[in-house]
């Protein structure tokens, strides 16, 4: 997703910055100046990334914006929204934590849910590869990298 939007906004190639790959301009001419951060953390560490940037950039926390899988929502929903729980989600307890708060944006991507609550089958379902064809999959990144461009420039 990270570089699919430094794509899509003809960002510079991504620097190891942060414990992460980082890159960072304008979406457009005249549009507004955004950075993209790929945490090279393990997912439930990502706060470990985010949070040094937040800090050196000076970023309000309600101008951040995470992508994460959701498996609350059925597999191909997007939604977003400001701030809220954290549903035992690791990788946003480490966010909130390192951030300051839980008040980001959030770009939810529905990856569904496995038939058990069993942790390690739930682990094991959104670590491993999607089971839906890849077109589906590249269909659900190009609908969150648009919630994505619609949070970061309305206008748009």
């Amino acid at each position: 997703m990270a570089n699919l939007l430094a794509q899509r906004w003809e960002l510079p190639r991504a620097k190891k910055k942060f414990a992460g790959l980082f890159t960072d301009g304008r979406t457009m001419p005249g549009g507004p100046r955004v950075g993209v951060l790929l945490p090279q953390t393990f997912m439930n560490d990502a706060g470990r990334s985010a949070g040094p940037a937040r800090g050196a950039l000076g970023v309000d926390l309600d101008r951040i914006v995470v992508i994460h899988d959701e498996i609350d929502l059925p597999f191909g929903e997007v939604k977003t929204r400001l701030g809220g729980g954290l549903a035992g989600h690791n990788g946003l307890k480490s966010l909130k934590r390192e951030l300051g708060g839980a008040d980001f944006q959030r770009v939810r991507v529905g990856v569904g849910r496995p038939d058990s609550t069993d942790p390690d089958i739930v682990a094991g379902y959104v670590l491993g590869p999607f089971a839906e064809p890849a077109d589906e999959v590249r269909a659900l990144v190009e609908r969150a990298a648009e919630a994505t461009e619609r949070l970061v420039d309305p206008d748009r």
